[in-house]
């Protein structure tokens, strides 16, 4: 079995090259390099790769560590369930981490930002330890908060005049911000019957008198054993006093679900690392 740990190299650079799948290669980039290779995309029977993007602080001291993908495969979408071939260490840390990996996106070289783990203000230079296996390639990649190259700004970037989406699943309910999000459920449905999701969404800009550009929202299946169809798996949502998205989630087959709808304002934010907000949906689906 191979083992490979990797580490991204600088918060901002394009992610992952070099990586040869040769029983000797043991570095995933030299210094410095370059981390994206079009030799490393293929359409199937490669690994999915965990990234730490960074971290940032919260208000009351705590941290989260933000870490996100790369599934190789151009085509080939994966199903890692969480156990010993997903799992995150500290094991007080398991069970964020999505099971469903989606191919190379659209416009970007790999899946950011996509689930965080909070940790307590005197964590200190522990690190939280992300592993992936895919047949006989094992990935790891450590999460800390003692390396202040990797501190991101969250959901508020003065530099480029933007922050991250407000996001609720109630209109009047709380409401998130950034990588952590908001959570909601459990919901509960059936196999096979339509279940409404809603969501409410704005941008509060200081740094613009007129911010109007839409927030984009996306979809996705987080966890779950079945397959799970969106009726509008995308949209985009005006800013001005508040805009709403709907959309219905069907599934094939019985369990527990997460799903995760990612609100953005731009496909550029996410080269550098800021500004977009998660939200999680819990569903029990049964027969």
């Amino acid at each position: 079995m191979t083992r490979r740990v990797v580490c991204a190299l600088a918060v901002g650079a394009l992610l992952f090259s070099g990586w040869i799948p040769v029983e000797a290669q043991d570095r995933v980039a030299d210094p410095g390099g370059l981390q994206f290779n079009v030799r490393f995309l293929q359409p199937s029977g490669g690994p999915v790769i965990p990234f730490f993007d960074g971290w940032y602080d919260n208000p009351d001291g705590t941290y989260e560590l933000v870490f996100g993908y790369f599934n190789v495969n151009t085509e080939e979408v994966l199903d890692i369930p969480i156990g010993s071939d997903n799992v995150i260490a500290p094991s007080e840390f398991d069970g964020a981490q999505p099971t469903h990996f989606l191919p190379v996106p659209v416009d970007d070289h790999r899946h950011r930002g996509v689930f965080t783990v909070r940790v307590p203000a005197d964590f200190g230079g522990r690190d939280v330890v992300w592993t992936l296996r895919v047949a006989d390639k094992t990935f790891s990649v450590p999460g800390r908060v003692t390396s202040p190259p990797y501190e991101l700004e969250g959901w508020d970037q003065p530099g480029r005049s933007t922050v991250a989406p407000m996001l609720r699943f109630d209109p009047s309910g709380p409401e998130g911000r950034g990588p952590a999000g908001i959570a909601a459920g459990p919901l509960d449905t059936r196999v096979g019957m339509p279940l409404p999701l809603a969501l409410w969404t704005t941008r509060q800009n200081p740094y613009r008198e007129a911010d109007a550009l839409p927030v984009s929202v996306t979809w996705f299946k987080h966890q779950g054993p079945g397959t799970v169809t969106f009726s509008d798996r995308t949209a985009e949502v005006a800013v001005e006093g508040g805009g709403t998205a709907t959309t219905d989630v069907t599934f094939d087959e019985p369990g527990a679900y997460v799903l995760r709808v990612l609100a953005y304002n731009s496909v550029r934010d996410f080269e550098f690392y800021c500004c977009w907000t998660n939200g999680f949906v819990t569903v029990t689906v049964r027969p």
